[in-house]
């Protein structure tokens, strides 16, 4: 069960646990660069993460930090628009929680906190892509009621 702390704005913390979920401010956004470095397999320089992190938060991005007390332990991007066919909706980008915290619940008190804010910012809609090859992901979405809808195609320009 979540319960909401009132010393700090958007944060959610879990009952009887250090875990907690909070919104991290454009201006602290840097602290998830080694995270995309690792999800990345370092192939990304870090200045071209930064670069382009540091555009995001200028286009409706915003990203939830997992933290075991103040250790940052996973994070969560979340990209916010309108669709024709859904409504507002918030969609799910690069999230990860670190190999020692999965299987404990975490993910799924995540996908809660993504729900309840959401719903705070008049979103009726989540979705997101998982790779293909990651069938860890697709196992965790089905069981939080995903439902797979289509294909998500990309071509280098």
């Amino acid at each position: 069960m979540l319960y909401l702390r009132s010393d700090f704005k958007n944060t959610i913390i879990l009952k009887d646990s250090a875990i907690s979920f909070r919104i991290i401010p454009k201006n602290s956004i840097e602290v998830i660069l080694p995270m995309l470095e690792k999800m990345n397999d370092y192939r990304i320089p870090k200045e071209t993460l930064r670069e382009r992190l540091l555009e995001m938060v200028q286009q409706h991005y915003e990203c939830i930090g997992i933290y075991d007390g103040e250790a940052l332990i996973g994070m969560c991007g979340m990209w916010f628009q309108t669709r024709h066919y859904a409504g507002k909706s918030v969609e799910l980008d690069h999230v990860l929680i670190e190999d020692t915290y999965r299987s404990k619940g975490v993910g799924k008190q995540l996908m809660e906190f993504v729900y309840a804010y959401g719903k705070k910012k008049g979103c009726n809609w989540v979705e997101l892509n998982t790779y293909v090859h990651n069938f860890p992901s697709h196992k965790f979405y089905y069981n939080q009621g995903f439902v797979a809808k289509g294909y998500h195609f990309v071509k280098e320009l």
